[in-house]
């Protein structure tokens, strides 16, 4: 399967096992105005059976951590240093995505539908086994801590962390989907249940889908 008709599959089923998934390029201009996704910008947590495009979930991955200065590789959010601690993963019904800000791609990190356990390790919360997609937020500290010091080092990589995700909740209001942030899990069932690299720290999880209904 070629790049282009991966960037044409609009609920993703063709790419259920490829390794590599080279999203669309954002969109840089125009979309719903800034101040009308901060009015719009609500928790949600049901979501409908439809599925975001790939070309959604390429618009939310840019937006979370997409490259904006090539010539340097900064990114759509501030970073002490450069250092980009956050790694982001997306979750989906097949499988679990690293996203590449650099190539602009998702990398398959599992296989399978991990979202029931991810559900049962953040408190048994629906939002999070039910939604087409959730974002993975994990941090990891020995560049940033190299230059800053372990304790504000993991100040900077938290606040980091909210940059992203705030982010990735006004695209995704944006584009006129669902999202809610959640904080509440069970740390190392996280990690185990996402395989993540030892020295890799989940500490966001946020679920997105489209939505059962829109607030006015």
């Amino acid at each position: 399967m070629t790049p282009a008709s991966r960037m044409a599959s609009v609920n993703d089923v063709d790419v259920a096992t490829d390794d590599r998934i080279d999203l669309p390029g954002p969109s840089l201009l125009g979309g719903m105005p800034l101040v009308e996704a901060l009015n719009h910008r609500r928790s949600r947590r049901e979501f409908a059976v439809k599925t975001p495009t790939l070309e959604e979930v390429g618009q939310l991955c840019w937006a979370a951590e997409g490259i904006t200065e090539g010539e340097r590789a900064l990114r759509t959010v501030p970073s002490a240093g450069a250092t980009y601690p956050v790694t982001l993963y997306v979750v989906k019904p097949y499988g679990v995505y690293r996203y590449d800000p650099v190539g602009h791609c998702l990398y398959r990190h599992l296989s399978g539908d991990v979202r029931p356990h991810l559900q049962n390790a953040a408190d048994d919360q629906p939002a999070v086994g039910e939604a087409p997609l959730c974002f993975v937020l994990a941090l990891e500290l020995s560049a940033v801590a190299a230059r800053y010091g372990r304790r504000r080092g993991w100040r900077y990589a938290l606040i980091e962390a909210g940059h992203v995700a705030q982010n990735l909740l006004l695209q995704a209001e944006a584009l006129e989907l669902a999202g809610v942030p959640v904080g509440a899990f069970e740390d190392t069932q996280v990690a185990h249940t996402l395989g993540l690299p030892a020295g890799l720290h989940p500490v966001y999880l946020l679920p997105v889908g489209a939505p059962v209904y829109r607030s006015t």
